[in-house]
């Protein structure tokens, strides 16, 4: 079966930089294995060669979210240019730290350079956990500071959590707390078994359902908070399964919590390497001497990601264009790409492939009060709002999109509070993204 993605040459909405090895704490799930994280690599990228990939990156689209992460990207002491640099371009720059180097300075700096958002990693409401976790007592109340620093200062935040076994039950009491928090967005990541995650994948394949489908709930059901699942595309799958459904296809890309590994999504290393996802860490070419542009399109790994001839469970399943499975998983267990995802418990029914759906032809017009409301959504999810602007004119048989149709859209999404991407300082007093945002 193959599961070619929808427009799979498109530029990549999401590219992680990863600046550094060095790192603060020593998390037991670390992809990166930072055996370097007090001292750093001897090849670590200069701030000259993290710009000048930037500008690859925007060469080839400004809608792209780029994550200056690491290690801990707080230990790199040009991260402010370097962000300065990424919103120069017009690329959303986002900072994806656990938290604990954060004060009030350090905070008001990265908004002047012009962070738009951070992503704090939260793996606990117990301090023990947390600390025992991330490698470092202490750090919990470290990370909780960061958090307030944030809301304080009204730079967007999102919250990471990942899921083992042992803190599974914990997921509604991290909702309420990121709800709480002022956070934007909550990411329920779901660890693949690379570096040291290798020793933590405890996860059971019926807790991993469990888990997974309370985020589909919430994924429908919050009004002020994004849930969303990360290295978990069976979330398609229960979404639509729900009652009522919450209706996701390829073309929502990012939002919709499938896997983006060389379709929609990219890593670079410290080192300068491109690989397709931090947990595939076979390098498709060094960016010190190709172009990012060249090796995003005509890499063979990217291409095979792009049109995957899913074998096992995985290539007989009705979902393998809006799933597919994890890429990483079998690789890692087994060495083969293809293979069928392990931790999804589906039995394939024999069913038709279910079809993404596409974007109609005809394009519709938008007012200039809709073209308002549309510029005031992050970059990185424009393209979907847009197209689902267009579905939402098209159902009320109207050839135009008007502010009224963005209006709807918000309210359906945010509920009577209305929706950060509303009137003009609606958005900025709330400290919120976009209609459907989040960083």
């Amino acid at each position: 079966m193959t599961g070619a993605p929808e427009a799979a040459s498109e530029a990549p909405f999401l590219v992680a930089l990863n600046l550094t090895r060095r790192c603060n704490l020593a998390c037991a799930h670390c992809y990166m294995d930072a055996g370097a994280r007090a001292r750093g690599g001897a090849d670590e990228l200069s701030t000259a060669e993290v710009t000048g990939i930037l500008d690859q990156i925007a060469a080839l689209s400004d809608e792209t979210m780029v994550v200056l992460t690491g290690g801990e990207p707080m230990l790199r002491k040009d991260i402010y240019d370097i962000a300065r640099h990424a919103g120069g371009l017009g690329l959303m720059a986002v900072l994806g730290s656990n938290g604990t180097l954060f004060d009030e300075a350090r905070v008001a700096a990265l908004k002047d350079a012009g962070v738009q958002a951070v992503g704090i990693s939260l793996d606990s409401l117990d301090p023990e956990y947390h600390d025992r976790f991330r490698g470092r007592e202490g750090c919990w109340a470290e990370t909780m500071a960061g958090i307030d620093c944030c809301r304080r200062a009204g730079l967007m935040l999102q919250l990471h959590f990942s899921v083992t076994g042992d803190n599974a039950g914990e997921l509604d009491d991290m909702i309420a707390f990121a709800r709480a928090a002022g956070a934007v967005v909550l990411n329920v990541f779901f660890m693949v078994c690379t570096g040291r995650g290798e020793s933590l994948t405890n996860i059971s394949a019926e807790v991993y359902d469990s888990v997974l489908s309370r985020v589909a709930e919430a994924a429908r059901d919050e009004r002020e908070l994004v849930v969303r699942a990360r290295c978990a595309p069976h979330f398609k799958r229960m979404a639509l399964e729900m009652e009522p459904p919450l209706p996701l296809t390829l073309r929502d890309g990012y939002e919709a919590g499938g896997c983006l590994a060389g379709t929609r999504y990219c890593r670079v290393t410290p080192e300068g390497e491109l690989t397709a996802c931090p947990y595939m860490e076979a390098s498709v070419g060094s960016l010190r001497a190709d172009d990012f542009a060249a090796l995003w399109r005509d890499a063979p790994l990217f291409q095979q990601l792009r049109a995957p001839k899913l074998e096992g469970r995985c290539g007989e399943c009705e979902y393998g264009k809006l799933c597919g499975g994890c890429r990483a998983r079998p690789l890692g267990r087994s060495g083969e790409l293809m293979g069928e995802d392990f931790l999804c418990r589906y039995e394939p029914r024999g069913s038709a492939l279910i079809e993404p759906l596409t974007t109609p032809d005809a394009a519709l017009g938008w007012t200039p009060e809709a073209e308002v409301w549309l510029k005031r959504v992050p970059a990185f999810v424009r393209r979907f709002v847009k197209r689902r602007a267009e579905d939402h004119a098209r159902e009320m048989h109207a050839d135009v999109v008007t502010a009224q149709h963005m209006q709807t859209l918000a309210r359906r999404r945010f509920g009577s509070t209305g929706s950060p991407g509303g009137p003009p300082g609606v958005a900025a007093r709330r400290g919120r993204p976009g209609m459907e945002g989040g960083a």
